[in-house]
């Protein structure tokens, strides 16, 4: 398998790549800055110094070149603002989404947030901080066009909201669902949910929903993506 990887050194990203490298799978990792190149061949991929947020679809289509999919699991990151919320977590995943189209690659996991229901149809949360009101909109928006493509069949689609990010070392199982309370799961765990879902034979079809929430759970990684991507029996 050969997969693209925007934000391929942030903390997620950087603990994905070094489990598909593992596993004998090809990588390119999409990074901004040129000085995190050396990391990311460190993890065991190969770099394409992109700014997502300044290219044109042609540049990041050449980088993705030949994937089988493609991540966004890039971010703005702590000490952003609303705007670059925006021209990152949404924008950029939309070029990516553009570039993916124009390449012909044909699976897109989005590494989404938990809780951007709560921006949903305008709404501003009671107590929560404007940037991070900017980050959920930004989120929703961008997992609202993907799906909007993915229905119309431009790509196999999946949506990851997880919940609060820890540093705890994984534990190989997880709570992977349409809809679940909030909580906390590792990072590690997020990674390897990504790349069961990467690996998975076939993603849902266009008529199901691709959404899933993530969590901390006790169901082994691999059967819970089987199972969450097991279509619903027809009625």
């Amino acid at each position: 398998m050969f997969v693209a990887v925007a934000g391929a050194h942030g903390q997620v990203a950087r603990r994905l790549v070094r489990l598909l490298a593992a596993g004998g799978d090809e990588v390119v990792g999409i990074v901004r800055n040129p000085d995190h190149v050396a990391d990311v061949e460190a993890d065991g991929a190969r770099a394409a110094v992109v700014d997502l947020e300044s290219a044109g679809v042609e540049e990041v289509a050449a980088a993705v070149s030949g994937a089988d999919a493609v991540v966004f699991a890039a971010g703005a990151g702590a000490g952003s603002g609303q705007a670059r919320k925006d021209t990152v977590d949404r924008a950029a995943a939309l070029l990516l989404a553009d570039a993916a189209q124009a390449a012909g690659v044909q699976r897109y996991v989005l590494v989404s947030s938990y809780g951007v229901d709560a921006v949903r149809d305008g709404a501003t949360p009671d107590g929560v901080d404007p940037v991070f009101v900017a980050y959920l909109r930004a989120k929703l928006a961008a997992e609202a066009e993907l799906l909007s493509r993915a229905t119309a069949g431009a790509f196999e689609l999946v949506v990851l909201r997880p919940g609060g990010l820890t540093d705890e070392p994984g534990t190989g199982t997880v709570s992977l669902e349409r809809s679940l309370p909030r909580g906390q799961v590792s990072r590690d765990d997020v990674a390897a949910v990504v790349a069961a879902l990467l690996r998975a034979p076939a993603l849902l079809p266009p008529e199901e929903d691709p959404v899933l929430e993530l969590m901390s759970g006790e169901e082994p990684v691999d059967a819970a993506v089987a199972r969450s991507l097991t279509p619903a029996p027809a009625a």
